[in-house]
């Protein structure tokens, strides 16, 4: 379970502020995948990155049982002068986890070939994707968070991590950020939208993808109060 308590968030950049949220209280419960909604821009990037720990909001407070990922795919924690194996290693330590079987995992999984040896800041957009993937996907959390799965490398080896994640679903939960609706529907059966600041939870994704879709169109569900 990951509570959020008067959570809110404002960024402030030239005299001009941002809210990204507003004195949200949500439960997200535990063992569920939940896809995390809304247009670009609403904030769904910084609200998992608050749940991971990676970013601090401006009041109030995320409590959770269990353990929880940081942003599957989010490549910003590596150091760029040790290797994908070193990096991989550091995180393994970190989490407390068998430090030789997740690098084998990862070397394995990711398909880095040589340049799993060679510092992190030679490596491509799509190599540092796979590396971050890898290394999220090796070790096992009760909540995975994940931003946009389906970019993850190419056709290939997007349907070899679609097909890693929904195995880890069988004993864990996900909150889920994507742009894509059918990868929301095989990937979640709840869900949540973040709109101007507020949260909208949905125990059923069609519900939540109906919300959504009035979202993108300028227009607020008959069934909420004006934002």
């Amino acid at each position: 379970m990951i509570q959020l308590s008067n959570l809110s968030k404002t960024f402030f950049l030239n005299g001009k502020s941002k809210v990204v949220a507003k004195n949200i209280n949500a439960v997200f419960p535990s063992g569920v995948s939940i896809g995390l909604l809304g247009r670009n821009g609403a904030g769904k990037s910084t609200m998992l990155q608050m749940i991971s720990g990676t970013q601090r909001p401006t009041s109030g407070s995320i409590s959770s049982t269990g353990s929880i990922s940081y942003p599957v795919g989010f490549a910003g924690s590596f150091h760029p002068e040790l290797t994908g194996s070193q990096n991989a290693r550091f995180v393994a330590r970190i989490y407390g986890v068998d430090t030789e079987k997740l690098t084998e995992f990862v070397k394995d999984f990711a398909e880095l070939g040589v340049h799993f040896d060679l510092p992190f800041r030679t490596y491509s957009s799509g190599m540092r994707s796979r590396l971050a993937f890898g290394v999220s996907m090796g070790i096992k959390f009760d909540t995975y968070l994940v931003d946009e799965v389906t970019s993850v490398g190419d056709a290939a080896f997007q349907t070899k991590s679609s097909a890693l994640f929904q195995e880890r679903m069988k004993t864990s939960g996900a909150i889920v950020v994507s742009h894509s609706l059918p990868m929301i529907r095989k990937l979640c059966s709840a869900g949540a939208v973040l709109e101007k600041g507020r949260l909208f939870y949905y125990d059923g994704i069609e519900d939540a993808i109906k919300h959504y879709n009035h979202v993108i169109q300028g227009r607020t569900p008959p069934w909420i109060v004006e934002y």
